[in-house]
């Protein structure tokens, strides 16, 4: 008996590929109930991908409620391409987007109403600041999810049936994850994005002897984001932020960080400092991975983060608070897809 199910996914998945090639892909599978990623991660050729037998255990682990989550991967660095996760979003934004040279090379339905659209960028690796700078540019241009603007963040791949509860359907069917638009181009207008993003140089620390420093001064968040380009604010928050993290040896400590609790730590480092608080807030809205996460009111999480940042509790390191916390995250803590789920 044909298996007509099985030829469906597997043209998806090649069409998709086949409109945004890359040597190689990172996949990875997250149950939509624990938020766990199934065991076994690797990369993956176009090749490998569309193989019978890769196709039919992806099937079947999608049966038994995992998502599946694609990247096209650069070891360190970004594979060139920028994804635009457009939630709530009109068909119309699409047109937009093409009349401004931003064309996706890849576009998703994820559920009905809820769009992903992968645009190249450049056909060269980039810097994983400079990525997220444009993913950040790209998301404030078109109404597109912030929390989905790293680097390295991950989209869905063609074919399979969306998992999360949230977007079932009338009858509690579950959604497929539509290829709507394939087709292996570059963005018309890339050269603009990288060259907002590369013209301001990204100093080790965001407050300097320059005129942006100057706006930075009694200014809050929201007029920051208002009075300089944010390509400019998010690639030099990113790289702050990244530099305290190796400061810190986060990586080296600490398997799965508590971000929040990263956060809070770096923020008592610059304060400690005399960083103006509007730039501490910057560098963690911009900087820390997924921002806002899931905090339903980043807004508040910021002020409530400094506020604990300017008065260290006493007789309690950061380092202990943080270790206890990230122990208690990889037992329970939900992560977003771009690191193992979301």
């Amino acid at each position: 008996m044909i298996d007509r199910g099985f030829f469906i996914t597997r043209q998806a998945i090649q069409r998709q590929l086949a409109a945004m090639p890359c040597e190689l892909y990172l996949l990875r599978l997250i149950h939509h109930y624990t938020r766990r990623a199934f065991p076994g991660e690797r990369l993956w050729t176009a090749t490998q991908l569309v193989s019978g037998a890769t196709v039919r255990f992806l099937r079947i682990r999608n049966r038994e409620g995992y998502d599946v989550y694609i990247q096209p991967y650069a070891e360190d660095r970004n594979a060139g391409y920028i994804l635009v996760d457009l939630d709530r979003a009109e068909l119309a934004v699409l047109h937009t987007m093409r009349a401004n040279g931003h064309q996706p090379c890849v576009v998703l339905q994820t559920s009905p109403g809820n769009l992903q659209a992968w645009i190249r960028v450049s056909p060269t690796p980039l810097e994983p600041a400079l990525a997220t700078a444009i993913g950040r540019q790209l998301a404030h241009t078109y109404g597109a999810d912030l929390a989905s603007t790293d680097w390295r963040h991950l989209g869905r791949l063609a074919g399979f049936t969306n998992q999360k509860p949230q977007r079932r359907l009338r009858g509690r069917w579950l959604p497929w994850v539509k290829l709507l638009y394939a087709r292996a181009e570059l963005a018309r207008n890339a050269h603009a994005l990288l060259r907002a993003a590369r013209q301001f140089p990204a100093p080790a620390r965001l407050r300097t002897h320059t005129a942006a420093a100057d706006l930075c001064a009694g200014l809050t968040s929201a007029s920051l984001e208002a009075a300089l380009p944010p390509p400019m604010i998010a690639a030099r928050a990113l790289q702050v932020y990244r530099a305290w993290m190796k400061r810190l040896r986060i990586a080296e400590r600490f398997a799965q960080p508590d971000w929040s609790i990263v956060d809070l730590w770096i923020a008592r480092e610059l304060l400690a400092r005399n960083t103006p608080a509007v730039e501490v807030e910057a560098i963690l809205r911009f900087g820390s991975p997924d921002f806002p996460r899931r905090h339903s009111n980043p807004q508040d999480y910021l002020r409530r983060t400094l506020a604990r940042a300017a008065f260290p509790a006493p007789g309690r390191t950061v380092l202990t608070a943080h270790a206890s916390a990230s122990a208690a995250a990889r037992a329970t803590s939900p992560r977003s897809n771009s690191s193992g789920g979301r």
